[in-house]
């Protein structure tokens, strides 16, 4: 098994060894795994249990000061699944695979999507919220109002942190946006991203992660998981475009390169992408940091 994994593109981290100590354990353990589905579950399984990272524990407060977690996985033979919104669901993922596995759906949201998760065994009920974070979001001086009143708070700070690929002061959130993994046994492949989202956004506010081709997307030729300004990776559909390449013929390290290009130019944001194909990985950012790890057992 050959597995990618990332931890989020955007600022440079301040502990930048210890993180990627655990994208080295997240990738090792995907490389054990009997299936590129298992690998990109239990790989991003590992970043989803750890605060550095942005998704599962510790993941990005919403304007209502809850986490609600997405995330999106899609395997070569075009079956997908996606979950968003979800309080309280540390493993996102692995609510994404229940959907991709046991329904006949692509995408379900919300409390249904917790609801579904519990049925099939996915631990929900847990506390996301680190001292930190929760913190960070009440020195802000949260709203208590009507959603207005949350779009009026947030217009000065929603894009404001490392979770937007952006610097930012002492009071704003250190996120690093969005997880994933790519992993393939030589003959299919499977893609997964998992996020906490983007700090201080309007609460049931939904990014690129669990949307088919921009947070992730998978084909015969390989698969890619973004991460970085969200909006800008739904509106260009980043992983789409950087498996795109793949079956144009590309090289991995290439597509990614092309897929960061076409991005930086279209949107001027900032976003980091990882692909995986036939003959290898690559991974490319145009931000000031993103971490990678790459495992082959």
């Amino acid at each position: 098994m050959r597995v990618i994994v990332h931890g989020g593109a955007g600022g440079a981290p301040d502990d930048p060894e210890p993180r990627q100590a655990v994208l080295d354990d997240a990738a090792a353990r995907g490389a054990d795994a009997a299936s590129p589905l298992d690998a990109v579950e239990s790989a991003v399984g590992v970043l989803e249990s750890d605060p550095r990272f942005n998704a599962g524990v510790g993941g990005a407060v919403q304007s209502d000061g809850a986490v609600r977690t997405d995330a999106g996985v899609m395997t070569s033979d075009r079956e997908v699944g996606a979950a968003c919104s979800m309080p309280g669901v540390e493993h996102a993922a692995s609510v994404a695979r229940v959907v991709h596995s046991e329904t006949p759906h692509v995408f379900v949201s919300g409390e249904h999507a917790v609801d579904l998760a519990a049925e099939f065994g996915v631990e929900t009920g847990v506390d996301l919220l680190t001292d930190e974070k929760r913190e960070r979001y009440e020195a802000e001086d949260p709203p208590r109002g009507s959603p207005r009143e949350h779009l009026d708070w947030l217009a000065s700070r929603f894009g404001s942190g490392d979770d937007q690929a952006g610097g930012r002061s002492e009071t704003e959130a250190p996120d690093h946006d969005t997880v994933g993994a790519v992993a393939t046994d030589g003959e299919t492949f499977a893609a997964v991203t998992s996020t906490g989202g983007r700090s201080f956004a309007l609460a049931g506010r939904v990014g690129d992660v669990p949307q088919v081709g921009s947070g992730f997307f998978c084909t015969e030729a390989g698969g890619a998981s973004a991460t970085g300004a969200g909006e800008d990776i739904a509106r260009v559909t980043l992983s789409r475009r950087a498996v795109d390449f793949l079956d144009d013929g590309l090289d991995a390290q290439t597509a990614a390169d092309r897929a960061i290009e076409e991005f930086e130019a279209i949107t001027g944001s900032g976003a980091g992408v990882i692909v995986l194909g036939d003959g290898g990985a690559g991974s490319a950012f145009n931000t000031e940091g993103m971490q990678t790890s790459v495992a082959e057992k």
